[in-house]
């Protein structure tokens, strides 16, 4: 991990810039994949399970006696821990309904705004090597806590066709009645346009690999809704004296355990503070499994060391992490001049994996700076908002001029005439 310090705001730019791929190659693929599945439907995903996974699939949708198995496969302290979750996750979700509005904005005149649940949700839950259960959680509870009628799930098998059993058991208990054989490219193109099996989606959500994101984005264009872009993980930890070098390589680590293009960056206000973090990172790495991710995501990460607090938090600012971590003095009046995070997290103990599981809040969060314009996941992704209005004829008598006037003045007489023809 490099260490630059104090370095000069014409180099800030360069610095914030995440690890990016050529994605022309990979457009490519997806567009064929796409154009596969919406001309033929469950046969295309058939025949791209076997030409990508070398999978041959019988059934697309898990069956319930497959449901019943995975439920078998599951040790009882993951189910405990699935509890737990779910009691946390669902508690702060439900925290977040919003309110009907309700208000007569003048006599005879009654403005409304009520949410209403997205009818027709797609949730994707990536597979291979770390079978994303947490994600199930993340996604699902707020779709039931929203009230959504129609969700369903897709997600890759193994080489025999079997889901990861934890996803399985997790959907299930969520409420998803409908859990389906499908990964990648073609599980997104599945969502957008509908097969025979597997119905047309009004948003999709869900991270996923590069391929996975390219045709989530390719669809949002003109065929579905979709959460958010999305890119590779990330997080950002800003750190003084008073942090733990330990906790904070802990941090980072756990980030980049994700992918070798995931992104760590630690922002400290001292080189001791940057190279201490770096021994603990040498140091944890001889303990940890996904050593090829770790080395080559560690080489997109970096350490900016500022002088002062406040650049510390310009440059977090500039940087908009998907993750970040203040382990500082007085770490909420740092938080409450943060105005691009996806999900922060306050003082030492409060570790990132708390929020990738269990602690409540959603995981499926803005990354590659998409935090300054995009929320994470929430209560409100779930919802639309509809806007109704009531006028009584004294109520629309009172605004007749206006609405008239405005009407005229843009040119356009048969809005005006609209009232006109009421109040004669």
């Amino acid at each position: 991990m490099n260490i630059y310090t104090n370095p000069n705001k014409s180099e800030w730019a360069a610095l914030t810039v995440r690890a990016t791929q050529n994605n022309d190659k990979i457009a490519a693929i997806v567009s064929g994949i796409l154009q596969r599945v919406k001309e033929n439907g469950d046969k295309a995903l058939r025949e791209l399970a076997m030409e990508i996974d070398g999978v041959a699939l019988t059934d697309l949708e898990v069956t319930e006696e497959e449901k019943k198995q995975a439920a078998g496969l599951v040790s009882q302290q993951v189910k405990d821990a699935l509890d737990r979750a779910y009691a946390n996750i669902r508690a702060f979700h439900e925290a977040q309904m919003p309110k009907p509005v309700e208000v007569e904005t003048m006599p005879g005149v009654k403005c409304c705004q009520r949410p209403v649940p997205i009818q027709k949700i797609g949730l994707y839950v990536p597979g291979g090597n770390a079978p994303l259960f947490s994600t199930v959680l993340m996604l699902a509870i707020p779709a039931a806590v929203a009230g959504c009628p129609d969700v369903i799930l897709c997600t890759p098998t193994d080489k025999q066709g079997k889901v990861a059993p934890a996803v399985v058991y997790a959907a299930t208990l969520c409420g998803v009645k409908h859990i389906y054989k499908a990964g990648g490219a073609q599980a997104i193109a599945a969502m957008a346009y509908g097969t025979e099996t597997i119905s047309k989606r009004d948003k999709i959500f869900g991270p996923g690999n590069r391929f996975v994101t390219m045709a989530k984005q390719s669809v949002s264009v003109s065929e579905v809704s979709i959460d958010m872009p999305a890119g590779p993980s990330e997080v950002m930890v800003m750190a003084d004296s008073s942090a733990k070098p330990e906790f904070i390589a802990s941090d980072l680590l756990s980030q980049c355990e994700h992918g070798a293009d995931s992104q760590a960056i630690l922002v400290c206000n001292s080189v001791e503070i940057a190279e201490k973090v770096q021994g603990c990172i040498d140091e944890q790495m001889k303990t940890l499994s996904r050593t090829k991710a770790l080395e080559s995501s560690l080489g997109n990460s970096r350490a900016i060391v500022l002088d002062t607090k406040e650049a510390m938090i310009e440059f977090a600012n500039a940087y908009g992490s998907e993750h970040l971590i203040i382990a500082m003095e007085n770490p909420w009046d740092v938080a409450g001049k943060i105005t691009a995070a996806g999900s922060v997290f306050i003082g030492n103990w409060s570790c990132e994996s708390a929020g990738d599981y269990a602690s409540g809040t959603n995981h499926t969060l803005p990354t590659s700076g998409w935090a300054h314009s995009y929320s994470g996941v929430n209560i409100d992704s779930f919802i639309r908002k509809i806007t109704y209005q009531e006028l009584s004829r004294e109520g629309l008598g009172s605004l007749a001029d206006t609405i008239i006037t405005m009407a005229d003045a843009e040119g356009l007489d048969a809005h005006a005439n609209a009232v006109k023809v009421r109040i004669k």
